[in-house]
């Protein structure tokens, strides 16, 4: 979509003026006179240089904004008036401009998702389509309430998953960083004393194979900078790439340890997100697309979209599901039984409920399987080391004792 400049006429005779994103000036035309405007001037904006690292607003600005603008809309305040108190109140200075400008193209006519749709970074499809359905039913303050909700349970999966991943991550960089200065500096320092003492060709076994590891380490050291360059490189660049994102994804989801808990994460944001759209009145092949956006892997993308396909060829949603061979059983059962009972929203926030409550546990399980693993792998190979620098130093002990 680009975005256009515009200048239209109200039935007042007054000018107004805004921009709107759109795929070509007809629909800005459209959109205009479905707005009650006449437009006079219509123009393609270019494209400015700009270097942005994420939208600068957090998921707590984000959830406050929601639930206050909910709270406000059910007291009754008109939008604009409500953009204008919580733009006034934000700290962050960023979100402060992206409501001003909401607020100012809801002045200018536009409807209150339509502004939003402006900062796709802020407000994703997500938000805007529940936005938009809650525009029409009049039921916004609703929606708003169960954005919020969706908002802060997102988030509490996000950071499991970080908290998964991450955790594991930063014990063995700090790992690899030790064993590093141990094999770089601390051995070859201890080579070159047992050297004075007149012990180097009388080192016990374990001692010359630390010492004949240290030597390799050092001596092929660049190579293996260069080495884990190339494979850094090829890696970013490989997951660039449709094909290799989707290996990528399927590795992950078939993982011997994070696989299961990455499947459940992903159950609970379908059933979750779609859960919520399907309650708020969006039709459901809408709110799949939307779904298969927002998914976050590949694969669970391409699951949700052929399931989408098939519904709009007049199947049910449950047997295209099973199909996917990415959603339990046990899922694909109850969502056909929401089908059946014409409750498939309410089936789908409880299965969503059921399985956060499941990655909580794994998440638990999972840390407490890799914590002390890693404790005695790390201590292991740490120990090692250490004893094998320190067995010469017995030996001379012993040997200058009996002199």
């Amino acid at each position: 979509m680009a975005e256009f400049a515009w200048e239209a006429r109200a039935r007042t005779g007054e000018l107004r003026k805004g921009s709107m994103e759109a795929e070509n000036e007809e629909a800005v035309n459209t959109r205009l006179r479905g707005q009650q405007l006449t437009p006079t001037k219509v123009k393609k904006k270019g494209k400015a240089l700009a270097f942005s690292f994420g939208s600068g607003v957090g998921s707590k600005d984000l959830v406050t904004f929601t639930r206050l603008f909910a709270t406000m809309i059910d007291a009754g305040l008109p939008i604009v008036q409500c953009l204008e108190i919580l733009g006034s109140q934000t700290d962050n200075k960023i979100f402060q401009v992206i409501l001003r400008d909401v607020k100012n193209n809801v002045e200018q006519g536009a409807t209150f998702s339509d502004a939003l749709r402006r900062h796709p970074k802020v407000f994703d499809q997500l938000y805007v389509n529940l936005v938009q359905a809650g525009e029409v039913g009049g039921i916004l303050d609703t929606i708003l309430n169960r954005l919020a909700l969706y908002i802060e349970k997102n988030q509490k999966l996000v950071r499991q998953v970080r908290g998964a991943m991450v955790y594991p991550a930063s014990v063995m960089v700090v790992f690899a960083a030790v064993l590093t200065v141990l094999l770089v500096f601390v051995i070859p320092s201890f080579e070159t004393m047992f050297a004075d003492f007149g012990a180097k060709d009388e080192l016990p076994t374990l001692t010359k194979w630390v010492i004949a590891v240290s030597r390799g380490f050092i001596s092929n050291l660049p190579l293996g900078v260069l080495i884990l360059i190339g494979i850094g490189v090829f890696l970013t660049q490989s997951y660039k790439r449709p094909n290799g994102r989707r290996i990528f994804h399927k590795m992950m989801l078939r993982a011997p340890v994070m696989g299961p808990v990455l499947k459940k994460i992903a159950v609970a944001r379908f059933t979750r997100t779609l859960g919520t759209l399907l309650t708020a009145g969006v039709p459901i092949l809408d709110a799949l697309d939307i779904v298969a956006r927002t998914a976050g892997n590949m694969v669970v993308e391409e699951g949700i979209m052929y399931t989408r396909l098939k519904i709009s060829e007049g199947k049910n949603m449950a047997g295209p599901l099973l199909e996917t061979d990415i959603f339990p059983s046990m899922v694909v059962q109850m969502v056909g039984v929401g089908e059946q009972t014409g409750a498939l929203d309410a089936m789908l926030n409880k299965i969503a409920d059921f399985y956060e409550e499941e990655v909580d546990v794994a998440v638990a399980a999972l840390t407490s399987l890799i914590e002390p693993a890693m404790m005695v792998g790390i201590g292991g190979t740490v120990g090692v080391v250490l004893i094998s620098m320190y067995l010469p130093i017995f030996s001379l002990a012993g040997k200058i004792k009996a002199s």
